[in-house]
C-alpha cells in the first residue's frame, strides 16, 4: 500500500492509528482521543497547546507530530438549486481529492394522516483515494490514474470540513478512488466516524466497490452493519472486463461466491449499481440475464442512466423506455426491487463519478455534465418539467413543420385546393404538442393514507393511473430506503416515486 506518511513534517490528529501509537509510547492513555477530536471540531481555530484537561506531557507531543487538520478546503461550489456542494479539498503533499454534500429533506410525505418522521439531512461523499487504478471506462475519475492513498486522517477530515458546512448524517464511500484497495485506512476512518464524538451510524454508512474479493470475504468481520455496494455494471463476465478492466483479476462467479458468503454473514441486503451503457449492457437479454445471476441474492438494484462523459466518450445515453423495460422485467419477472438513479448537481460536475480533479474548471450554463455513476440523486422538479417541456416544444415544432411540407405537397399535386384553408380554422402554434391527461378522479380519494406531490416515472397497474406531470399522489407506503434516500414506494409493491 503506498503512503506518503513518511514525507509528511506532520500527521492528521485525526489519524487514529497513529495517534494512538504516539500517546501509548508517552504513556498517555488513548482515552483522551475522543476529547482532543471533540476539542478540534467544536473550536477550528483553536492550537493542540490549547486543548483543555490533558496530561502535561501530552502538549509537546501533539504540537511537534500532529496538526489539527492536514488538509484545507481549496474550493467549495454550490449547485444552482443549492442541495449540493462540491469540497476541493488540497492535502498537505499538493494533492487534490473532491467530497460532495447532498441535502434532502425525509420530511416529505405522511403517514395515516401525519408527517413522516424525519427532516432535512445531508449525505457526504467522500474519496478514498487520488485518482483510481480501476480504469472504469465509463468513469471520470479512471482518466486520472492512480496517485496515492488517503490515510484515515485524510479520509475522516474531509467529514470535519463537511460538517462545517452541514450537518452530516450519512456518508457514503462513493467518491474518488476504490475503497476497499485502501482497506486499512478505510477500517481505521470509519471506526472513528461511528465512534465518539462523530458518532454516526454504522446503518447510514456505505462502502462502494467494484468487487475486490478478498476485501469483501473480511468486509462484515471488520466492519459490521454498515451497507455494501457493488458496482457490478454488467451481467456476464465479457462485457464487465470490456468497461472495467479491474474485472479480468476478479471473474462474476468468484465474485457472486464471495457475495453470496457475504450476505449469509451479514443477513444485509446488498445494493446493486448498474449504468446503463446504450446498445452495451441495457437490453431484455441483459436483464434476464441480470435477475438469473440475482435471483438467489436479497438485492436492490439501482439503474444508473449514463451521461456522456465531454466529448470523449465512447458510450451513448439508454433511452428513458428502454430504463423502463429494463426496471419492468427485474421487477415483474424476478420480483427484484429495482430503483432508476435520478440526479442532481451535475451542473458543478458534483456527482461522485465525474469527480475528476481540476481546480481551474469553473462551471458554465453550457458546459457538457460528466456522467453520475455512484451517487445518491433526485431529480430536480423543476428541471425535469423544464426540460419535459421544451422536449414536447420541440417535437412540436418538428410535426408542426412535417406537416407544413406534406399539405404544401398535396397542394401543389391538386390534391387540395387552396380554397379549403379558407374555412378551416387557424392551426394552433403548438401544434402536435400531446396535452396533458385529464386528472383521473380515483387519484382523491376520501380513504387515502395519504398523499404527497410527486413525479410519476412509471405506470402502476394496481393503483391509479400514472400521469406524466406533477399530481397529488395516493397512498404511499412512505418506505425510506437509507441507501437511496427519499425513494418511496407505492403501496401495491408496483411504483417507485421521487418526491
Amino acid at each position: 500500500m503506498q503512503t506518503t506518511r513518511k514525507t509528511m513534517p506532520f500527521r492528521s490528529i485525526f489519524d487514529a492509528g497513529e495517534l494512538k501509537f504516539e500517546l501509548e509510547s508517552s504513556g498517555i492513555k488513548p482515552s483522551f482521543m475522543p476529547h482532543i477530536w471533540k476539542h478540534v471540531i467544536q473550536n477550528p481555530s483553536a492550537e493542540l497547546d490549547q486543548i483543555p484537561s490533558l496530561p502535561s506531557a501530552a502538549y509537546p507531543l501533539l504540537s511537534s507530530k500532529f496538526k489539527t487538520l492536514t488538509s484545507s478546503v481549496h474550493s467549495a461550489t454550490d449547485s444552482s438549486d443549492h442541495l449540493t456542494t462540491k469540497l476541493l479539498i488540497k492535502l498537505q503533499n499538493g494533492a487534490l481529492v473532491e467530497a460532495v454534500i447532498m441535502r434532502y429533506d425525509s420530511s416529505l410525505g405522511k403517514h395515516n394522516g401525519k408527517s413522516h418522521h424525519g427532516g432535512a439531512r445531508s449525505t457526504l461523499c467522500v474519496s478514498s483515494q487520488v485518482g483510481c487504478k480501476m480504469g472504469c471506462t465509463f468513469c471520470a475519475t479512471g482518466t486520472m490514474g492512480f496517485k496515492s492513498n488517503l490515510t484515515s486522517g485524510e479520509i475522516v477530515e474531509q467529514l470535519v470540513h463537511a460538517s462545517r458546512i452541514s450537518p452530516i448524517r450519512n456518508v457514503v464511500f462513493m467518491g474518488m478512488g476504490e475503497p476497499l484497495n485502501n482497506y486499512n485506512a478505510l477500517v481505521e476512518a470509519i471506526r472513528v466516524m461511528t465512534g465518539l464524538p462523530f458518532q454516526l451510524s454504522s446503518k447510514r454508512i456505505t462502502v462502494s466497490t467494484v468487487g475486490i474479493i478478498h476485501a469483501i470475504n473480511k468486509f462484515h468481520n471488520d466492519l459490521p452493519g454498515l451497507n455494501l455496494a457493488v458496482s457490478l455494471h454488467a451481467p456476464v463476465q465479457e462485457i464487465r472486463c470490456q468497461i472495467m478492466p479491474a474485472a479480468r483479476a476478479f471473474p462474476l462467479i468468484k465474485l457472486m461466491d464471495s457475495l453470496q458468503q457475504y450476505q449469509k454473514n451479514s443477513q444485509q441486503k446488498i445494493f446493486i449499481e448498474y449504468i446503463m451503457l446504450d446498445g452495451v449492457n441495457d437490453e431484455e437479454e441483459h436483464a434476464h440475464q441480470l435477475g438469473k445471476l440475482l435471483d438467489t441474492f436479497q438485492v436492490v438494484i439501482n439503474l444508473i442512466p449514463f451521461n456522456p462523459i465531454g466529448s470523449l466518450s465512447k458510450f451513448k445515453t439508454t433511452a428513458e423506455e428502454k430504463v423502463s423495460t429494463f426496471q419492468k422485467i427485474l421487477r415483474g419477472t424476478y420480483g427484484i426491487r429495482t430503483t432508476v438513479r435520478k440526479e442532481m448537481g451535475q451542473d458543478i460536475s458534483g456527482a461522485c463519478g465525474q469527480l475528476v480533479v481540476n481546480p481551474n474548471k469553473r462551471s458554465s450554463d453550457n458546459a457538457v455534465p460528466l456522467t453520475d455513476i455512484e451517487d445518491l440523486q433526485l431529480l430536480n422538479q423543476t428541471s425535469s418539467s423544464y426540460h419535459s417541456v421544451m422536449k414536447m416544444q420541440r417535437e412540436a415544432n418538428s410535426r408542426t413543420l412535417i406537416l407544413v411540407l406534406v399539405l404544401a405537397m398535396l397542394i401543389c399535386s391538386g390534391s387540395i385546393h387552396s380554397c379549403d384553408f379558407a374555412s378551416s380554422p387557424s392551426p394552433s402554434p403548438a401544434l402536435g404538442m400531446p396535452r396533458p391527461p385529464e386528472p383521473s378522479k380515483g387519484i382523491f380519494r376520501k380513504k387515502r393514507r395519504g398523499s404527497f406531490p410527486a413525479i410519476c416515472y412509471s405506470k402502476c397497474n394496481q393503483c391509479e393511473p400514472c400521469m406524466p406531470v406533477q399530481v397529488s399522489v395516493r397512498a404511499m407506503e412512505l418506505e425510506e430506503n437509507e441507501y437511496y434516500p427519499q425513494v418511496w414506494k407505492c403501496a401495491c409493491g408496483d411504483n417507485i416515486f421521487s418526491p
